[in-house]
């Protein structure tokens, strides 16, 4: 980053008030009627009946549009391990997305902790606060532990972002861009460079979506995961296949999908060159890709190409899932969210990239026209329909499959933000 822009990103967070988020009042306080019931002694009221019905916290706080970020700050976006404290612009800022996209209300809570279970156990004993957990950097293989612990042990939705917000928007990108290429997720050969948190979430829910594990090779730092290696956790070993393949040299040959979630410049145009016909390319290493997309062009013109930076086609974005997600589980006040309800997200979303682009986008991104193709594969996170279609699908799912507490909502779909605040 210039000088320029890091003076720009440090004066955007420091003034002219530090942070992004701040608490606002939903009701009046001017007057001494006001304040007996916002507080002594008309709060006892509804404290009352919270203690007779749990569930009246729903009707009396502001629990059911709530969600925790909560981060150890062991795996930074691109930074890596730089601790708690330093991980809070980062959940700071989730929470500016989940109040922007889907008018849902959050607070970032960082954790000292010695170990996973210590993780755990501070963010099981202060659930009830919240509507929803949404844990975020993370590193691998502990996320695993924390999320699958956290969920048997909470009432409500837990769902770790950098595992299945990456995945959603990956498999809804990648169904469509298969589409364009003529090829199907049940026959395409994929090649994964990367094994953590995200690349496990993501090849997990590809196969949910249709993918067969026999055709995808996972690789990390020591090559392909394969059943001859003695050096897997029990998380990669899932992906561990008979191949006589060890490098990514090996894996590329012929394949039809490769997928980046590992670091810059690791994808080179030379093993580009060796992949089949109308090869599907998501190098989402972020700020710098696996490839960058202008060198994967000139190397195939008949690449279709993501990445996960906004100033080039087909990004691949979390900000298209999470927000409108937590928006759907929330309004049905679901316990969960299941597969069922990550599913229903990958088809909203990769049936709205089909449908014709608004006006307000192609002004966002001042294009005179952008359609369905090896261009725009996957909506931008400034299509307003977002809200209507996301949130109604895994709503949906919730209910069908059984992890709704409340029923769909009778004002779904939502055409607004401010749809949400007025509620």
């Amino acid at each position: 980053m210039s000088d320029d822009r890091r003076q720009a990103a440090l004066d955007y967070h420091a003034k002219p008030i530090p942070g992004k988020l701040s608490v606002e009042l939903t009701k009046p306080t001017e007057t001494a009627k006001h304040l007996s019931l916002a507080y002594s002694p008309g709060v006892a009221e509804p404290c009352r009946e919270i203690a007779l019905d749990p569930e009246n916290a729903y009707l009396y706080t502001g629990k059911g549009n709530l969600v925790a970020v909560v981060s150890d700050g062991s795996a930074i976006l691109g930074l890596g391990n730089l601790g708690p404290l330093a991980s809070k612009p980062v959940m700071e800022g989730k929470g500016v997305l989940f109040k922007r996209f889907a008018g849902i209300n959050s607070v970032d809570i960082e954790v000292e902790a010695d170990s996973p279970q210590a993780f755990i156990d501070t963010v099981a004993s202060i659930a009830n606060t919240w509507g929803g957990i949404n844990l975020e950097d993370i590193k691998a293989p502990e996320c695993f532990e924390i999320e699958a612990a956290l969920k048997a042990r909470c009432s409500i939705p837990v769902f770790h972002d950098d595992q299945h917000g990456t995945a959603i928007v990956t498999a809804a990108g990648l169904l469509n861009a298969l589409d364009i290429a003529g090829k199907t997720l049940a026959t395409a050969r994929i090649v994964c460079l990367g094994a953590g948190s995200a690349a496990i979430a993501c090849m997990k829910l590809l196969i949910e979506c249709g993918a067969k594990a026999e055709n995808i090779f996972m690789l990390d730092r020591n090559g392909v995961i394969h059943s001859g290696r003695s050096d897997l956790n029990s998380y990669k070993a899932q992906f561990a296949t008979e191949t006589p393949l060890r490098t990514l040299d090996d894996a590329i040959d012929g394949a039809d999908v490769f997928v980046g979630l590992s670091g810059p410049n690791l994808f080179k145009p030379e093993q580009l060159a060796k992949m089949a016909a109308n090869p599907v390319v998501f190098a989402c290493s972020n700020p710098d890709p696996e490839i960058h997309p202008d060198v994967a062009r000139e190397t195939r013109s008949d690449v279709i190409m993501g990445t996960g930076r906004s100033d080039y086609p087909n990004q691949v974005n979390n900000v298209l899932g999470f927000p409108f997600i937590f928006r759907g589980a929330l309004d049905v006040r679901a316990s969960a969210i299941n597969e069922q309800m990550k599913i229903a997200a990958v088809h909203a979303l990769k049936d709205l990239a089909r449908e014709p682009v608004t006006q307000e986008v192609l002004d966002a991104y001042d294009v005179d026209s952008l359609e369905f193709g090896r261009g725009y594969i996957i909506p931008t996170p400034v299509d307003s329909r977002l809200l209507e279609r996301i949130p109604a699908a895994v709503a949906q799912a919730a209910v069908e499959s059984g992890v709704a507490g409340k029923p769909y909502p009778s004002h779904y779909p939502l055409k607004s933000v401010k749809e949400i605040y007025g509620r």
